[in-house]
Protein backbone atom coordinates (compact mmCIF):
# COMPACT_ATOMS: atom_id res chain seq x y z
CA UNK A 1 0.00 0.00 0.00
CA UNK A 2 1.19 3.53 -0.79
CA UNK A 3 1.89 5.85 2.14
CA UNK A 4 1.52 9.20 0.34
CA UNK A 5 -0.17 11.87 2.45
CA UNK A 6 -3.97 11.71 2.62
CA UNK A 7 -5.93 14.97 2.92
CA UNK A 8 -9.09 14.91 5.02
CA UNK A 9 -11.71 17.58 4.39
CA UNK A 10 -13.87 17.85 7.49
CA UNK A 11 -17.56 18.21 6.60
CA UNK A 12 -19.30 17.82 9.97
CA UNK A 13 -20.15 21.53 10.29
CA UNK A 14 -22.12 21.34 7.04
CA UNK A 15 -23.03 17.81 5.95
CA UNK A 16 -22.81 16.48 9.48
CA UNK A 17 -25.19 18.97 11.05
CA UNK A 18 -27.65 19.56 8.24
CA UNK A 19 -30.11 16.83 9.26
CA UNK A 20 -29.79 17.19 13.03
CA UNK A 21 -33.31 17.54 14.48
CA UNK A 22 -32.41 19.88 17.34
CA UNK A 23 -30.98 23.34 16.78
CA UNK A 24 -27.23 23.75 17.37
CA UNK A 25 -26.38 27.26 18.51
CA UNK A 26 -24.31 29.44 16.20
CA UNK A 27 -21.68 29.88 18.92
CA UNK A 28 -21.36 26.10 19.23
CA UNK A 29 -20.91 25.74 15.46
CA UNK A 30 -18.20 28.38 15.50
CA UNK A 31 -16.47 26.71 18.46
CA UNK A 32 -16.57 23.34 16.67
CA UNK A 33 -14.99 24.78 13.52
CA UNK A 34 -12.31 26.57 15.55
CA UNK A 35 -11.48 23.32 17.38
CA UNK A 36 -11.20 21.48 14.06
CA UNK A 37 -8.98 24.22 12.65
CA UNK A 38 -6.59 23.69 15.56
CA UNK A 39 -6.28 19.92 14.99
CA UNK A 40 -4.44 20.06 11.67
CA UNK A 41 -7.22 20.09 9.07
CA UNK A 42 -6.31 22.05 5.96
CA UNK A 43 -9.87 22.04 4.59
CA UNK A 44 -13.17 22.46 6.44
CA UNK A 45 -16.63 22.67 4.89
CA UNK A 46 -17.91 25.23 7.36
CA UNK A 47 -21.49 25.63 6.17
CA UNK A 48 -23.86 26.15 3.28
CA UNK A 49 -25.86 28.98 1.80
CA UNK A 50 -29.07 27.25 0.82
CA UNK A 51 -32.71 28.08 1.45
CA UNK A 52 -33.35 28.25 5.21
CA UNK A 53 -36.66 26.54 4.55
CA UNK A 54 -34.91 23.58 2.93
CA UNK A 55 -32.13 23.24 5.54
CA UNK A 56 -33.07 25.28 8.63
CA UNK A 57 -30.09 24.02 10.65
CA UNK A 58 -27.70 25.98 8.42
CA UNK A 59 -29.65 29.21 8.16
CA UNK A 60 -26.93 31.03 10.14
CA UNK A 61 -24.22 30.58 7.50
CA UNK A 62 -23.19 34.24 7.45
CA UNK A 63 -22.80 34.43 11.21
CA UNK A 64 -20.78 31.21 11.28
CA UNK A 65 -18.35 32.27 8.56
CA UNK A 66 -17.94 35.72 10.06
CA UNK A 67 -17.44 34.35 13.57
CA UNK A 68 -14.77 31.70 13.03
CA UNK A 69 -11.12 32.37 13.85
CA UNK A 70 -9.42 31.98 10.47
CA UNK A 71 -6.19 30.01 10.60
CA UNK A 72 -3.50 30.44 7.96
CA UNK A 73 -3.35 27.43 5.66
CA UNK A 74 -6.97 26.38 6.27
CA UNK A 75 -9.46 26.59 3.40
CA UNK A 76 -13.01 27.28 4.60
CA UNK A 77 -15.49 25.87 2.09
CA UNK A 78 -19.15 26.77 1.59
CA UNK A 79 -21.70 24.68 -0.28
CA UNK A 80 -23.82 26.83 -2.59
CA UNK A 81 -26.73 25.70 -4.80
CA UNK A 82 -27.05 28.72 -7.07
CA UNK A 83 -26.10 32.33 -7.79
CA UNK A 84 -27.90 33.72 -4.75
CA UNK A 85 -26.13 31.25 -2.47
CA UNK A 86 -22.80 32.13 -4.07
CA UNK A 87 -23.38 35.83 -3.50
CA UNK A 88 -24.09 35.19 0.17
CA UNK A 89 -21.04 32.93 0.55
CA UNK A 90 -18.69 35.43 -1.07
CA UNK A 91 -20.01 38.23 1.12
CA UNK A 92 -19.39 36.03 4.17
CA UNK A 93 -15.78 35.36 3.14
CA UNK A 94 -15.80 31.74 1.95
CA UNK A 95 -12.48 30.60 0.46
CA UNK A 96 -14.06 28.03 -1.83
CA UNK A 97 -17.52 27.48 -3.27
CA UNK A 98 -18.72 23.90 -3.59
CA UNK A 99 -21.41 23.57 -6.27
CA UNK A 100 -23.46 20.38 -6.34
CA UNK A 101 -25.54 18.61 -8.93
CA UNK A 102 -26.63 15.01 -9.03
CA UNK A 103 -25.80 12.54 -11.77
CA UNK A 104 -29.34 11.27 -11.21
CA UNK A 105 -31.98 13.47 -12.82
CA UNK A 106 -34.55 12.27 -10.29
CA UNK A 107 -32.36 13.06 -7.30
CA UNK A 108 -31.32 16.39 -8.80
CA UNK A 109 -34.95 17.43 -9.14
CA UNK A 110 -35.66 16.33 -5.56
CA UNK A 111 -32.58 18.10 -4.20
CA UNK A 112 -32.16 21.12 -6.49
CA UNK A 113 -35.61 21.30 -8.10
CA UNK A 114 -34.11 21.46 -11.57
CA UNK A 115 -32.72 19.24 -14.28
CA UNK A 116 -28.99 18.63 -14.59
CA UNK A 117 -28.87 20.97 -17.59
CA UNK A 118 -30.56 23.71 -15.59
CA UNK A 119 -28.09 23.21 -12.74
CA UNK A 120 -25.14 23.52 -15.10
CA UNK A 121 -26.59 26.69 -16.61
CA UNK A 122 -26.99 28.22 -13.15
CA UNK A 123 -23.40 27.27 -12.27
CA UNK A 124 -22.15 29.22 -15.29
CA UNK A 125 -23.56 32.33 -13.59
CA UNK A 126 -21.63 31.49 -10.42
CA UNK A 127 -18.41 31.08 -12.41
CA UNK A 128 -18.90 34.55 -13.89
CA UNK A 129 -19.55 35.99 -10.43
CA UNK A 130 -16.37 34.39 -9.03
CA UNK A 131 -14.06 35.67 -11.77
CA UNK A 132 -11.45 38.02 -10.40
CA UNK A 133 -12.25 37.13 -6.80
CA UNK A 134 -10.03 35.24 -4.38
CA UNK A 135 -12.16 32.13 -4.34
CA UNK A 136 -11.80 28.66 -5.83
CA UNK A 137 -14.61 26.58 -7.30
CA UNK A 138 -15.33 22.89 -6.72
CA UNK A 139 -17.95 20.88 -8.57
CA UNK A 140 -19.56 17.90 -6.85
CA UNK A 141 -21.25 15.06 -8.72
CA UNK A 142 -23.74 13.61 -6.23
CA UNK A 143 -25.03 10.02 -6.61
CA UNK A 144 -21.95 9.19 -8.69
CA UNK A 145 -22.03 5.58 -7.56
CA UNK A 146 -25.77 5.00 -7.38
CA UNK A 147 -29.14 6.62 -6.72
CA UNK A 148 -31.92 5.40 -4.40
CA UNK A 149 -34.47 6.33 -7.07
CA UNK A 150 -32.71 5.25 -10.28
CA UNK A 151 -30.20 2.62 -9.16
CA UNK A 152 -26.80 2.45 -10.85
CA UNK A 153 -25.70 5.56 -12.74
CA UNK A 154 -24.16 5.33 -16.21
CA UNK A 155 -20.44 5.95 -15.72
CA UNK A 156 -20.13 7.63 -19.10
CA UNK A 157 -22.62 10.25 -17.90
CA UNK A 158 -20.55 10.81 -14.75
CA UNK A 159 -17.43 11.42 -16.84
CA UNK A 160 -19.36 13.82 -19.06
CA UNK A 161 -20.47 15.81 -16.03
CA UNK A 162 -16.87 15.96 -14.79
CA UNK A 163 -15.75 17.27 -18.18
CA UNK A 164 -18.52 19.85 -18.24
CA UNK A 165 -17.57 21.04 -14.78
CA UNK A 166 -13.99 21.46 -15.96
CA UNK A 167 -15.13 23.31 -19.07
CA UNK A 168 -17.05 25.74 -16.85
CA UNK A 169 -13.87 26.50 -14.93
CA UNK A 170 -14.04 24.32 -11.82
CA UNK A 171 -10.62 23.71 -10.28
CA UNK A 172 -11.76 20.78 -8.14
CA UNK A 173 -14.10 17.82 -8.54
CA UNK A 174 -15.85 15.76 -5.87
CA UNK A 175 -17.35 12.35 -6.59
CA UNK A 176 -20.03 11.73 -3.98
CA UNK A 177 -21.53 8.43 -2.89
CA UNK A 178 -24.58 10.20 -1.53
CA UNK A 179 -26.42 7.18 -0.14
CA UNK A 180 -23.60 4.71 0.42
CA UNK A 181 -24.19 2.55 -2.67
CA UNK A 182 -20.57 2.32 -3.86
CA UNK A 183 -18.40 -0.79 -3.79
CA UNK A 184 -14.59 -0.92 -3.87
CA UNK A 185 -14.18 -2.31 -7.38
CA UNK A 186 -16.56 0.27 -8.82
CA UNK A 187 -14.78 3.03 -6.90
CA UNK A 188 -11.33 2.01 -8.14
CA UNK A 189 -12.51 1.85 -11.74
CA UNK A 190 -14.18 5.28 -11.71
CA UNK A 191 -11.33 6.97 -9.82
CA UNK A 192 -8.72 5.72 -12.28
CA UNK A 193 -10.73 7.05 -15.21
CA UNK A 194 -11.37 10.45 -13.63
CA UNK A 195 -7.68 10.79 -12.77
CA UNK A 196 -6.98 10.67 -16.49
CA UNK A 197 -8.80 14.02 -16.65
CA UNK A 198 -7.53 15.78 -13.51
CA UNK A 199 -4.61 15.49 -11.06
CA UNK A 200 -5.11 13.76 -7.72
CA UNK A 201 -4.77 17.12 -5.96
CA UNK A 202 -8.02 18.26 -7.65
CA UNK A 203 -10.13 15.18 -6.81
CA UNK A 204 -12.12 14.57 -3.63
CA UNK A 205 -14.07 11.42 -2.75
CA UNK A 206 -17.15 11.69 -0.56
CA UNK A 207 -18.35 8.40 0.92
CA UNK A 208 -21.20 7.50 3.24
CA UNK A 209 -21.06 4.43 5.45
CA UNK A 210 -24.69 3.49 4.88
CA UNK A 211 -23.92 -0.14 4.05
CA UNK A 212 -20.69 -0.49 5.99
CA UNK A 213 -18.31 -0.10 3.03
CA UNK A 214 -17.14 3.45 3.67
CA UNK A 215 -13.55 2.78 4.71
CA UNK A 216 -13.26 -0.09 2.22
CA UNK A 217 -14.10 2.41 -0.49
CA UNK A 218 -11.53 4.86 0.86
CA UNK A 219 -8.83 2.19 0.60
CA UNK A 220 -9.90 1.32 -2.94
CA UNK A 221 -9.89 4.97 -4.01
CA UNK A 222 -6.55 5.65 -2.31
CA UNK A 223 -4.92 2.66 -4.00
CA UNK A 224 -6.36 3.90 -7.32
CA UNK A 225 -4.64 7.26 -6.82
CA UNK A 226 -7.11 9.48 -4.91
CA UNK A 227 -5.59 11.50 -2.08
CA UNK A 228 -8.39 13.69 -0.71
CA UNK A 229 -11.49 12.54 1.15
CA UNK A 230 -14.47 14.10 2.88
CA UNK A 231 -15.28 12.82 6.37
CA UNK A 232 -17.42 13.96 9.29
CA UNK A 233 -16.51 13.99 12.96
CA UNK A 234 -18.35 11.20 14.74
CA UNK A 235 -19.73 9.87 11.45
CA UNK A 236 -22.46 12.51 11.46
CA UNK A 237 -24.61 13.42 8.51
CA UNK A 238 -26.90 12.31 5.74
CA UNK A 239 -28.89 13.80 2.90
CA UNK A 240 -32.39 15.15 3.63
CA UNK A 241 -33.40 14.45 0.03
CA UNK A 242 -32.21 10.83 -0.22
CA UNK A 243 -34.00 7.97 1.57
CA UNK A 244 -31.73 5.86 3.77
CA UNK A 245 -28.71 8.15 3.55
CA UNK A 246 -27.00 7.60 6.88
CA UNK A 247 -23.84 9.28 8.07
CA UNK A 248 -20.62 10.15 6.33
CA UNK A 249 -17.50 8.13 6.93
CA UNK A 250 -16.24 8.99 10.39
CA UNK A 251 -13.25 11.32 10.53
CA UNK A 252 -11.55 9.79 13.54
CA UNK A 253 -12.07 6.27 12.16
CA UNK A 254 -10.48 7.37 8.87
CA UNK A 255 -7.54 9.08 10.55
CA UNK A 256 -7.02 5.99 12.72
CA UNK A 257 -6.96 3.83 9.58
CA UNK A 258 -4.24 6.10 8.23
CA UNK A 259 -2.24 5.93 11.45
CA UNK A 260 -2.47 2.14 11.54
CA UNK A 261 -1.31 1.84 7.91
CA UNK A 262 1.45 4.45 8.04
CA UNK A 263 -0.29 7.14 5.99
CA UNK A 264 0.29 10.73 7.13
CA UNK A 265 -2.66 13.12 7.56
CA UNK A 266 -1.23 15.90 9.72
CA UNK A 267 -4.20 15.57 12.10
CA UNK A 268 -3.83 15.12 15.87
CA UNK A 269 -5.74 11.88 16.45
CA UNK A 270 -5.82 12.01 20.25
CA UNK A 271 -7.35 15.48 20.28
CA UNK A 272 -9.69 14.47 17.46
CA UNK A 273 -11.05 11.57 19.52
CA UNK A 274 -11.50 13.85 22.51
CA UNK A 275 -13.45 16.33 20.37
CA UNK A 276 -15.64 13.58 18.95
CA UNK A 277 -16.51 12.46 22.47
CA UNK A 278 -18.06 15.88 23.13
CA UNK A 279 -20.64 15.46 20.34
CA UNK A 280 -23.27 13.43 22.26
CA UNK A 281 -23.57 16.22 24.83
CA UNK A 282 -23.80 18.85 22.08
CA UNK A 283 -26.35 16.98 19.96
CA UNK A 284 -28.28 15.03 22.57
CA UNK A 285 -27.65 11.60 21.03
CA UNK A 286 -24.94 9.03 20.38
CA UNK A 287 -22.85 9.17 17.20
CA UNK A 288 -22.06 6.35 14.73
CA UNK A 289 -18.25 6.51 14.90
CA UNK A 290 -16.42 3.52 16.35
CA UNK A 291 -13.07 4.81 17.55
CA UNK A 292 -14.46 7.28 20.08
CA UNK A 293 -16.26 4.35 21.73
CA UNK A 294 -13.61 1.63 21.49
CA UNK A 295 -10.44 3.69 21.79
CA UNK A 296 -7.20 3.12 19.90
CA UNK A 297 -5.36 -0.19 19.65
CA UNK A 298 -2.69 1.23 21.93
CA UNK A 299 -5.22 2.06 24.66
CA UNK A 300 -4.56 -0.96 26.85
CA UNK A 301 -6.64 -2.07 29.82
CA UNK A 302 -5.55 -3.68 33.09
CA UNK A 303 -6.05 -7.44 33.21
CA UNK A 304 -8.95 -8.74 35.28
CA UNK A 305 -8.22 -9.40 38.91
CA UNK A 306 -7.26 -12.96 39.73
CA UNK A 307 -9.99 -15.01 41.29
CA UNK A 308 -9.30 -17.46 44.04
Amino acid sequence: MSTERLIVQEVAPRDGLQIEPSWVETTDKIALIDELSALGFSRIEAGSFVSPKAVPMLRDGEAVFQGIARRPGVTYVALVPNLKGAQRALAAGADELNLVLSASQTHNRANMRMSCEQSLASFAEVVQLAKGQAVSLNGTVATTFGCPFEGRIDEGWVFELVQRYLALGMTGITLADTTGMANPRQVARIVRQVLELIPASALTLHFHNTRGLGLCNVLAAYEAGARRFDAALGGLGGCPFAPGASGNICTEDLVNLCVETGVETGIDLERLIALSRTLPALLGHDTPGQLAKAGRNCDLHPPPAATG
